[in-house]
């Protein structure tokens, strides 16, 4: 699993130290990250507006402007699944911390293993949690939690993403979006038609030529499709996917 890392901190000496010491984390753990630097909350929430994927956020509390504290209540209006961290060099920040779900805290200068246990810690956390994708809807990059799509459904020009609690047209062509859904959450997701991804978690059952949803909505099943329909059915029941 990659990973998209961002540190935010006024300090241009503890964003080289951080960004070091996690670029050392990544290579001890094999893993690949890509690492963002930020220098105010201001910078960072301008970028994240426009490209909202961040997995772990490395976030100094007392900056100029808007601190860290009120970054992160922004971020958790629409994101609980990001792992934050606070960088800090005052211990009286630390309760503020459970009013944005805060990973964990680590006080500067920051101890390499400490960092790193906490790193592994949102790592693991991650991998239990699947990724929203990024999709064009409606002339904006909208973020969509996997978990919640449903099914998804090509027409002439468009695609209409059935989620829990809406339906979202994306002028995205189903390939494409196929290919979104496989690389952020590999098995979640099944081509059962040229016109239909279904998530798997949503079938109720199957027959050879149409798949039953939980919410009584049918699908058609092409015969090319039904085995690898059929495989992916069978393991979420056997528990052997990767959703939960």
């Amino acid at each position: 699993m990659n990973y998209y890392i961002a540190i935010c901190d006024d300090s241009e000496e503890t964003l080289y130290n951080l960004s070091t010491a996690v670029k050392k984390w990544a290579q001890t753990e094999e893993l690949i990250v890509k690492i963002d630097i930020f220098s105010s909350a201001e910078n960072f929430w301008f970028h994240y507006e426009e490209q909202p994927d961040f997995d772990i956020l490395l976030l100094d509390i007392e900056m100029p402007g808007m601190n860290g504290v009120e970054l992160a209540k922004r971020i958790r209006q629409t994101n609980s699944n990001m792992q934050i961290v606070f960088i800090t060099g005052f211990p009286d920040f630390i309760a503020e911390g459970y009013e944005v779900s805060a990973l964990h805290y680590l006080m500067k200068p920051v101890d390499y293993e400490k960092l790193s246990e906490v790193l592994c810690r949102a790592a693991e956390k991650l991998q239990k949690t699947e990724k929203p994708v990024l999709l064009p809807v409606n002339g904006e990059i909208q973020r969509i939690p996997t978990d919640q799509i449903i099914f998804v459904e090509a027409f002439a020009h468009t695609c209409v993403i059935t989620t829990t609690d809406s339906a979202l047209e994306t002028k995205s062509n189903i390939t494409a979006i196929e290919k979104i859904l496989c690389d952020t959450a590999a098995d979640s997701f099944v081509r059962c038609h040229r016109s239909y991804i279904v998530g798997v978690r949503y079938i109720k059952s199957l027959s050879k030529t149409d798949i039953t949803l939980d919410n009584g909505t049918k699908l058609p099943l092409s015969r090319s499709n039904y085995q690898s329909v059929h495989q992916a059915f069978i393991r979420y029941f056997k528990g052997e996917s990767t959703w939960d």
